[in-house]
């Protein structure tokens, strides 16, 4: 995925100014980092456990 990115459609700034990917910008990147981005696409599967874990109750209870 070498382009440009675009904000508002791969990322955007959130309150405290941290640049955060979208769910169409991982998507287009095809699979799961590893790191628990927020809007991870995948369910988090290549984070390793217990974070893994911690991470998809969080996104359930926020849903």
């Amino acid at each position: 995925m070498n382009r440009e990115l675009i904000e508002g459609k791969d990322f955007y700034y959130d309150e405290k100014g941290y640049m955060v990917f979208t769910a169409e910008y991982h998507l287009n990147k095809g699979h799961c980092c590893g790191y628990g981005c927020r809007h991870c696409p995948y369910d988090y599967e290549c984070v390793p456990e217990p974070k893994r874990s911690a991470l998809l109750e969080e996104k359930t209870n926020t849903a």
